[in-house]
């Protein structure tokens, strides 16, 4: 949509950090006066979270209703947008920066996405199943979580358990009794999520439905053209496809979806679903809702920042792609990453970006990557990397296992998997308290060390976080490596051995395979 734009500039000082604007950008924070950066937020989020935020550890903050455009260089921050893009100063520390801004812009609901979200580890089907989604297999994955020791709590069925995008009911030849499947999974302990996406196949009969009632988006017309007797919804590319998409502005959209989620709950017994695409880039910049006839002008931010706000209506979600949504009861996974230790290095920034924007929920990507191309051999799997993923994951609010570790690694490396998910359950109720006090304060529950100790030359750490306040996770994040520095923040640190390290320094700890190197502050 079009606003008046206008332009900020702000002078860097030497000991000044910012971060914020889209979390796939995160391993490029923070931007400083030695920065060399530029993004545009408009329809260009890169596929994760993002917010239209930027704050600064001296306790400066820029915020604005509407995606902006902005640059670092030569010392200097640089925006244009909306009449309504505006610097502020807050305080003094990058907290201060967070809570005045999430205060006026974004205060926390007080509410929170489901509790089996963050208690034990998650389960998604993707990678052992990717586009062969069927009742026989997704039975056996579920049972073989149980039979290698892991507690269900939570299982995703991911894409193409459906009969085309739109059409939300389970194939009937790969499903031939989708209700008892889900029955049988709900008595070995899972609540079960269905993928979805704001799409529908244009040659589909919900296609056929939604184009006489309005709810899709049309193509947009241009100023010379004779206007059509009857515009024609608008197909959008998108990774996955070719399809007409959703209007969200629509009332008659949000009824459909709304219809549909109703009876998936009612006639199979769904518990949740995973929320997924949304991506502002697939609605292109141009398309306005409806084309002449539009009920109201939308672009792909837009769109984007309504799909979230649905489904924030279904405590037992997920989102990957959101624009705008910070302070809603969301549980935010990282965008789908490689199989490598680049990629791997990639979470604890992203994750630490996520709750300086407002999206306290998190959960790091699939443990080893969510790109499922990478698994598709054998020999290309580094038992190793996924270990390490799995402890990076351990204390990350949340954590979530699609590639079976049973199957794809040695006993020793299942083992360790197996521990760091232990983990992760056994500190499922103190995870659960920061949830619920994030719910009510909108603080991060994972939280960069310049956060929690401000100006002590922890800015630029984005290889190790706190859970809380009180607990200092340093995973190993390089291949064979089996010691790491950790920097300790002021204070007494305890590991899980009982060796006690004193802040602020950096010390070298001890990591062999089997362990991650977290410390509880005494």
């Amino acid at each position: 949509m079009e606003k008046p734009s206008h332009t900020i500039s702000v002078d860097l000082t030497p000991n000044e950090s910012w971060w914020g604007g889209a979390v796939s950008d995160a391993v490029q924070m923070p931007y400083t006066n030695s920065s060399n950066f530029e993004r545009s937020l408009v329809g260009n989020t890169e596929g994760n979270q993002a917010q239209p935020l930027l704050i600064s550890n001296l306790g400066r903050y820029v915020h604005s209703e509407h995606p902006f455009e902005f640059s670092v260089k030569n010392g200097r921050l640089e925006l244009t947008g909306a009449e309504d893009l505006t610097l502020c100063t807050a305080g003094a520390t990058l907290r201060d920066a967070y809570l005045a801004a999430q205060a006026k812009h974004f205060p926390p609901s007080g509410l929170l996405p489901d509790a089996c979200l963050f208690k034990q580890a998650q389960f998604n089907t993707w990678i052992e199943l990717t586009y062969n989604h069927n009742q026989k297999d997704i039975e056996a994955y579920a049972q073989a979580i149980v039979s290698h020791g892991y507690t269900p709590g939570l299982l995703m069925i991911d894409d193409t358990w459906q009969e085309a995008y739109g059409v939300w009911r389970f194939h009937p030849g790969r499903f031939p009794d989708p209700r008892g499947m889900i029955e049988r999974l709900h008595v070995l302990g899972f609540k079960v999520m269905l993928w979805l996406v704001p799409y529908v196949s244009p040659d589909s009969v919900p296609y056929r439905e939604l184009e006489r009632s309005g709810g899709l988006i049309l193509e947009e017309v241009g100023p010379t053209s004779a206007p059509p007797k009857r515009p024609k919804p608008a197909l959008f590319r998108w990774w996955n496809g070719v399809s007409a998409a959703l209007d969200l502005t629509h009332p008659k959209a949000h009824e459909w979806l709304s219809a549909e989620l109703k009876r998936l709950q009612g006639e199979y017994g769904i518990d949740g679903f995973k929320f997924d695409a949304g991506d502002a880039a697939a609605i292109a910049h141009h398309a306005v809702t409806g084309g002449l006839k539009f009920f109201q002008p939308s672009d792909g931010n837009d769109q984007s920042e309504r799909f979230a706000k649905f489904g924030a209506a279904y405590p037992l979600n997920e989102y990957r792609s959101c624009w705008k949504a910070a302070g809603l009861p969301l549980a935010q996974r990282l965008k789908d990453k490689d199989h490598t230790w680049e990629a791997l290095r990639t979470l604890i920034p992203s994750g630490l970006t996520q709750g300086l924007l407002g999206y306290p929920f998190t959960c790091p990507d699939m443990i080893g990557g969510g790109e499922y191309r990478s698994f598709e051999a054998a020999s290309q799997i580094d038992g190793e990397l996924v270990v390490r993923s799995a402890q990076a994951s351990a204390l990350f609010p949340m954590m979530q296992f699609s590639v079976a570790p049973w199957r794809v690694l040695s006993e020793e490396h299942q083992a360790y998997c197996l521990e760091a998910a232990k983990l992760h359950a056994e500190l499922g109720d103190e995870i659960m308290e920061l949830a619920q006090l994030s719910a009510r304060t909108g603080e991060p529950i994972l939280r960069h060390l310049e956060y929690v100790f401000p100006h002590q030359g922890f800015a630029a750490i984005s290889d190790q976080f706190l859970l809380g306040e009180n607990i200092l996770v340093a995973p190993v994040l390089t291949s064979g490596a089996r010691q790491r520095d950790v920097v300790f923040p002021p204070g007494k640190w305890r590991n899980a051995k009982g060796e006690i390290f004193e802040g602020p320094g950096t010390q070298r700890v001890e990591a062999p395979l089997g362990t991650l190197p977290w410390f509880r502050k005494i």
